[in-house]
């Protein structure tokens, strides 16, 4: 990674970057985090239980002892504090990447993140950037109960001055958050806690893709399908049982929630004819409405049929033990490729 400089100073000498292989996603987190606390002096990292403890889930994991407390800071049990904070921080030149330890706890520090750090930048007209991260572990799939496995990113996507972004792989995510760290404007960088151990390949030598690129990642002709986070996981695995039954499904992974690069969703969509998007976040109202309904407005006379959504259930998260039915699989998903086939 290229070294970042701030206005106020200067990086110190660029590390050398990690070997490149697999690993799970909470680890290739860890290195390019590494990696930006090292080409960047003016990088911290702030949050409940990070530093010592390494996080709940491990993702900072060693950092602090080799960087030190005054770079990887725990922080009181306050998440208004962490963000409220990191804007002070941001304002005196530094970058600072906040992590909520739980997706539901992100909600005691909304009003900083929506009513002053998406706005600061635009309130004083561009006089101060922004560049703040806010990490937030999201999503089910994990056994816990409420408050912990929330899927919040329509939230954030509906607040002008904020980048939404959420990798689905090891590779995504070693890039995705240093180029994250790198951005002068803030961002939600949402991290499916399904996949942290999810293993995959990180080549830490070629280019990354921008940042709020969306990439097709499976080629199929008939249907296409589309998502984010743990989801694109659920989505490779029915393209394969469809496969398996005659039906060819392209697979296309959102990357970016805000902005969405609609250019691969639509080159593929006029290419196959239908599309279904699926999230775990619930239906009403969300990223995948606004998507649905773009992808209608841009390639209606592509469709052969309507574009369809499979989500979570319009209620509050249920208790772990139903987390089964209430969250999306690739059988809910193959059901919707049939209906729109059937059009």
């Amino acid at each position: 990674m290229t070294t970042v400089s701030t206005s106020t100073g200067q990086a110190s000498a660029a590390a050398a970057a990690p070997a490149s292989g697999p690993m799970p996603l909470g680890r290739a987190l860890n290195a390019g985090m590494r990696q930006a606390l090292a080409t960047n002096d003016r990088v911290l990292l702030m949050g409940e239980d990070i530093g010592r403890l390494g996080g709940v889930f491990r993702v900072t994991e060693g950092l602090q002892a080799e960087f030190g407390e005054q770079r990887v800071l725990d922080t009181p049990l306050a998440e208004s504090g962490i963000v409220g904070t990191a804007i002070g921080l941001a304002m005196a030149g530094f970058r600072p990447v906040c992590e909520i330890q739980f997706d539901g706890f992100v909600f005691p520090a909304f009003d900083q993140i929506t009513s002053q750090l998406a706005k600061m930048t635009n309130r004083l007209e561009g006089a101060v950037s922004m560049p703040v991260v806010i990490r937030i572990p999201y999503g089910g799939h994990i056994g816990a109960i409420e408050h912990h496995q929330e899927s919040p990113e329509a939230y954030f996507t509906h607040t002008p001055g904020l980048r939404v972004v959420s990798p689905a792989t090891a590779g995504d995510a070693y890039w995705m958050i240093q180029e994250a760290i790198a951005s002068n404007d803030p961002v939600i960088f949402l991290e499916p806690k399904s996949a942290y151990w999810q293993k995959g390949e990180v080549d830490t030598t070629a280019p990354a893709l921008p940042l709020h690129a969306s990439r097709i990642v499976r080629r199929g002709t008939d249907v296409t399908l589309v998502g984010h986070g743990a989801m694109v996981g659920t989505l490779l695995q029915a393209a394969a049982l469809a496969e398996s039954e005659g039906t060819s499904c392209e697979v296309v992974d959102l990357r970016s929630l805000s902005p969405v690069d609609y250019g691969p969703i639509l080159d593929s969509v006029r290419r196959t004819g239908r599309m279904v998007y699926a999230q775990e976040a619930p239906g009403f109202t969300s990223l995948g409405s606004e998507i649905a309904a773009t992808v209608t407005e841009r390639a209606f006379f592509s469709l052969e049929a309507p574009v369809l959504r499979v989500s979570a259930f319009d209620t509050p998260f249920p208790p772990a033990k139903l987390e089964g039915t209430y969250l999306p699989d690739a059988d809910r998903i193959l059901e919707a490729v049939d209906r729109a086939l059937a059009y």
